[in-house]
Order: C-alpha cells, then sequence, then structure tokens
C-alpha cells in the first residue's frame, strides 16, 4: 500500500536552499521523489514524493516513512529559507505552504488522513508554528479555500500582484489545528502557517493510477512500480524522478 505526499515550498530561486531541501528529502530511500516542479515566477517548489505505509493485524496504520521524510524536508526548509526576502506571483501561506497527501493503489482515504494529522501534530509540536488540517484530515471535511480566506491569502502585498514578505496576520483569526495561535517576531522570518489535509488525487496530470505494492517495499520496489506507471503513461523515468 503507497501513500503520496506533495509538499509545497516558497522557494524556486535559491539554489542553495533547494539543494539543501531535496538532499534532506533523500535521505531515506524508502522514501522517492517522483517528482519535482519548479516555477521561478511563483517562486515555488512542489515535491511529489511516495513511500509505503504498514497497517498492523487489525488493519490501522502504524508506520510509513513518509512521517519523517516530510519533517525532514519541512526542517531543512525552516533552516533555509527566509520567508521576509521572499516574493513571487503566487500566494502562501507560509516557508512550507502546503502538505498534502493522497492514497494509492490499495491505500485508503483514512490512511492518507491519519498521516496526514500526525505529520500536522509533529510540526505543530517541534517546531512551534501554526499547522492548518483540512480535507479528511479535518473532523468537519473542511476546504483549504476556508483557511485561506480567514488568514488574507489570495490577497496581493507587493505591485498589486505579488507576494512579498511576511502577509499573514500574528495573531490568528482563527485558532490552528496545531502549534500556536502567533508567531513571535523572532520567528516570523522562518515561521510558517502549514495547511495539512489527506484526500483523494483528481487531477489527471497527478499520480493517481493504482500501484500493486506489499507494505514490506524498499526503495527499488517502490521505484520499480513508479517506472512501471510512467510507462504506461508515457513518461520518461530515471532513478527516483519522473520527468
Amino acid at each position: 500500500m503507497l501513500i503520496c505526499c506533495m509538499l509545497f515550498i516558497s522557494e524556486a530561486r535559491n539554489c542553495a536552499a533547494l539543494d539543501l531541501i531535496e538532499r534532506a528529502a533523500r535521505i531515506d530511500p524508502e522514501s522517492v521523489i517522483v517528482n519535482k516542479f519548479e516555477d521561478r515566477v511563483y517562486n515555488r517548489i512542489r515535491f511529489t514524493i511516495v513511500s509505503y505505509v504498514v497497517v498492523d493485524s487489525t488493519g490501522s496504520p502504524i508506520y510509513s516513512p513518509l512521517h519523517q521524510t516530510v519533517l525532514a524536508i519541512v526542517e531543512a526548509a525552516y533552516g533555509a529559507i527566509n520567508l521576509e526576502l521572499h516574493s513571487g506571483a503566487h500566494p502562501r501561506l507560509g516557508v512550507v505552504d502546503d502538505i498534502a497527501f493522497h492514497p494509492l493503489a490499495e491505500a485508503s482515504l483514512d490512511e492518507a488522513a491519519w498521516l496526514a494529522k500526525a505529520v500536522a501534530a509533529d510540526i505543530g509540536s517541534r517546531f512551534q508554528v501554526p499547522v492548518f488540517l483540512y480535507a479528511a484530515a479535518h473532523p468537519t471535511g473542511r476546504a483549504p479555500d476556508t483557511i485561506r480566506r480567514e488568514l488574507g491569502y489570495y490577497r496581493p502585498n507587493f505591485m498589486g500582484s505579488q507576494w512579498a514578505g511576511w502577509n499573514i496576520p500574528e495573531i490568528l483569526p482563527e485558532n490552528p489545528d496545531h502549534g500556536p495561535s502567533h508567531v513571535s517576531r523572532d520567528k516570523r522570518s522562518h515561521a510558517d502557517r502549514s495547511t495539512v489535509m489527506g484526500h483523494l488525487i483528481q487531477h489527471p496530470h497527478h499520480v493517481h493510477r493504482c500501484f500493486n505494492c506489499s507494505s514490506d517495499s524498499t526503495h527499488d520496489r517502490v521505484q520499480a512500480q513508479v517506472e512501471m506507471l510512467a510507462a504506461q503513461e508515457g513518461f520518461g523515468c530515471r532513478e527516483g524522478l519522473l520527468h
């Protein structure tokens, strides 16, 4: 059973920062980067990473390599990116703007939501930043737009159509699901208002086809499944990355 994670990070121009973040994403060979998309105008990068999820004898999820991989990426991003110096043509809530978990193959939406909630709790407690849940990870299934509108996500603050520096209220109008409801000024340059969710992939260009892979998947097994999917869709594929 496989889970896909998409991380949207507010940086695409600082090569040194991107290198540090990607190295963190590759620490565990059982989490495979299947796609990376950078947009320098948006100043935003998306990593798509796939790994397996383990369930216990009752069918409840208990472990996925993605958990620690995502935390490592988040930590690297916070250490490498200064949001006060960031600008781009895409709105963002913070350094790590969005983290999305999607079930693949035999994995269930509940398993993706379980992982999303576990990661969100660790981000909030470990890094002391506000984290908001949505879709299947939230008890009411709220939409991300609800949170974003509350926080002024869609209002550019630079040159009419750009987002620059810190543009989210220091005191949040809505309490986060994890982490503090405000961030002190001395943490603002690297702090984040993340949204974390788990939902089904619907966009046709995302990795949404089924994998047939058992819970004891290794890097090679995940890579083999990715290569098979890529061939079916007519994509080229090299080690750890679709292109």
